[in-house]
């Protein structure tokens, strides 16, 4: 049988996000779904939602992360989007945005980051604390173009780290890359 991965995609959820920056987003969800991984995300609006949108219309398996407890609250508290056409599975963790991005990017057998902000940062501060595969999406602004630089200047290891500005090299590296584990 052969293992599906899971591949969360993480990056800013809101503000002023270009056609550019969604549509990579959302090219990176049907790559994803056309290898046969499973896609994760925050069950969030902007870019993470595209990227689930584009996993969907390939017919891509899709789980969304949610800090709410219930769908009451994901809807009336966090004003977060319900989509079952779209999401196979939604997880409420019940533990706020910090529980969220440790259970998003515990599931994932790695990560990749398009643009972001605040909230992405911690998610790769998770995801390289323990150790998992990170994919940057390069020229999309944000930390995906600042956390590998970040890095070096620390001195820390980039063994774990792929970078790219081509969506689909990105997810060619990171299958080799959990291919070798």
């Amino acid at each position: 049988s052969i293992r599906r991965y899971q591949i969360g995609i993480i990056g800013s959820a809101s503000g002023n996000l270009g056609s550019d920056v969604r549509l990579v987003a959302r090219e990176l969800g049907r790559i994803i779904a056309k290898k046969k991984l499973v896609l994760f995300s925050g069950a969030c609006h902007g870019l993470p939602l595209e990227a689930v949108m584009g996993a969907k219309e390939v017919g891509g398996i899709t789980v969304g992360v949610s800090p709410a407890i219930n769908l009451k609250e994901h809807i009336n508290n966090y004003n977060y989007p319900y989509h079952p056409d779209i999401f196979d599975s939604l997880i409420f963790t019940g533990s706020g945005y910090k529980g969220r991005n440790v259970t998003l990017v515990r599931s994932c057998d790695a990560v990749i980051s398009v643009m972001g902000m605040i909230g992405t940062l911690n998610e790769l501060t998770i995801a390289y604390d323990e150790k998992k595969i990170i994919g940057l999406c390069l020229g999309t602004g944000g930390v995906s173009d600042t956390f590998l630089d970040v890095l070096e200047k620390m001195g820390k290891s980039i063994d774990n780290i792929i970078s790219s500005n081509k969506p689909s090299y990105l997810v060619e590296k990171i299958i080799e890359s959990l291919n070798c584990l």
